[in-house]
């Protein structure tokens, strides 16, 4: 990988990179360190990345930032708490800001997985790939997490057709 390559990474992947760290923290500053810090070891390890593997190399590297943040941290990023919504949302932001609450009361690795999948557009192998598990695993937590989402949009009897 050369000067050129390495930029041309760094302009095609830090927003999407930045929207899957920040989803799961919430942390303006702690994602930019983890950004920077997994944009300096692509840098680092440049010769040892095979082509065409750049981007999930990126996000597997930047999603080990963001566990190891979560445990130096010691912050619990779900919660068991109850989510109160006074009225069914009626335009796409509402519905936006409740996925959002949703998404922070799954445990990081279901949260992960699924907005890799669906927010990145991750295949589940390639998945598996970034957070170092099988298919058969990645599908299992997918359906997990997306059973907890309508679990809770049931109690909180919000349909959105998820």
């Amino acid at each position: 990988m050369n000067n050129e390559r390495y930029n041309q990474l760094v302009k095609e992947h830090t927003g999407a990179l930045y929207k899957f760290l920040y989803k799961s923290v919430r942390d303006k500053d702690a994602v930019n360190d983890m950004l920077q810090d997994t944009f300096l070891k692509l840098w680092e390890h440049k010769e040892n990345i095979q082509a065409g593997k750049e981007k999930s190399w990126l996000f597997t590297t930047g999603y080990h930032f963001m566990l190891k943040y979560i445990e130096k941290e010691k912050k619990h990023f779900h919660s068991d708490e109850p989510i109160h919504v006074p009225v069914k949302p009626n335009n796409e932001f509402e519905t936006k800001e409740l996925i959002d609450l949703l998404l922070m009361k799954l445990p990081p690795l279901q949260k992960s997985i699924l907005l890799l999948r669906d927010m990145e557009g991750y295949d589940y192998k390639e998945i598996g790939e970034i957070l170092s598990l099988n298919e058969s695993q990645v599908k299992v937590y997918i359906f997990r997490a997306r059973q907890k989402v309508r679990d809770e949009l049931k109690a909180l009897n919000i349909d959105l057709n998820l």
